[in-house]
């Protein structure tokens, strides 16, 4: 059933130098496994480093290889849908080039795909090496995400995952600028399917995430798949208001019924700082939405290509 089939590899790739050679390798020795045609659709970027030579090398020794040279680092997210933009295949699997993801897991995730299912993600089982807190934040993150979101984003799951021909398709009418990829990825809908895998430790070199990348990519799905933060500014409002309300009028009780004199003003400097930080709490969560709604306006395009070079099948 693969036969005459195209099968595209979409691969981000930000200053990996010291890992394409071992990825490539690996990850031809799978296609060479398979019944189909496939392509490499590798997206560089804006890597500071050696990788664009060496893809420039890869491209030249294997005729599979298609590089998209971004004319900056736009974040791995648009460079996703860069990928997805140029890929041709009937199907297209989406991989890190950092061998987390393990490439012998394709031709599982082909078999689902024959199935009849057009989105097959890989579910993490577990995350080797990996510390302890960005093991507990990205369990809770995900939970929380699936709980106060409308959409069932699934949980433990990365970019790691196959795309038929028309989810692509899907996926590149929407072309937001704050890009969550995972979201988008159920948003769309079509039949999915998880398939659960051991995550390998990262072959070499230091991650791009840092705790400050990941924080901001978290409030990004957030407020791109829910408006509960909305909701619950409005609700902390309203409670305390109305708890400001009731310490009023036990104050007002107090002063005509006993004589107690208005607390002064240690009090009176708690209450201020206490609304004062929930007003900034409420304005920051509206001023996220509004800063996003702002850039979205703009419609400017996703990215700019500065060199692309298609695969020569």
């Amino acid at each position: 059933m693969l036969k005459n089939k195209l099968l595209s590899i979409v691969v981000p790739v930000y200053n990996e130098a010291l890992i394409l050679s071992a990825f490539n390798q690996r990850l031809c020795a799978v296609l060479d496994t398979l019944d189909c045609s496939s392509e490499i659709v590798y997206v560089n970027d804006g890597s500071t480093d050696d990788s664009a030579k060496l893809l420039h090398t890869l491209h030249l020794n294997d005729a599979r290889v298609a590089i998209v040279d971004l004319s900056r680092n736009f974040g791995k997210e648009i460079a996703l849908s860069a990928g997805l933009d140029h890929a041709n295949g009937d199907a297209i699997v989406v991989i890190d080039s950092d061998l987390q993801d393990p490439p012998e897991l394709i031709p599982v995730l082909l078999q689902h795909w024959q199935k009849g299912y057009d989105i097959v993600y890989a579910k993490r089982s577990s995350r080797a090496g990996e510390t302890w807190f960005k093991k507990l934040s990205a369990y809770l993150f995900y939970r929380l995400l699936h709980k106060i979101s409308p959409l069932q984003i699934p949980v433990d799951t990365g970019d790691f995952r196959l795309l038929s021909r028309r989810t692509v398709d899907a996926l590149k009418q929407l072309r937001e600028t704050h890009r969550f990829m995972k979201g988008l990825f159920t948003w769309i809908g079509f039949p999915q399917i998880a398939v659960p895998y051991e995550r390998d430790p990262r072959f070499a070199g230091k991650s791009k995430w840092n705790y400050w990348k990941l924080w901001n990519l978290a409030i990004e799905g957030i407020t791109s798949f829910s408006i509960a933060p909305l909701k619950f500014a409005t609700y902390l409002g309203s409670i305390t208001a109305l708890g400001s309300f009731i310490y009023a009028l036990i104050i007002i009780y107090k002063t005509l019924v006993f004589g107690e004199p208005v607390a002064g003003y240690p009090s009176l400097m708690v209450v201020i700082l206490f609304l004062g930080g929930i007003q900034l709490l409420t304005l920051g969560i509206i001023g996220e939405y509004l800063g996003r709604t702002f850039v979205e306006t703009k419609q400017r395009p996703l990215y700019f290509v500065k060199n692309y070079s298609p695969a020569t099948l």
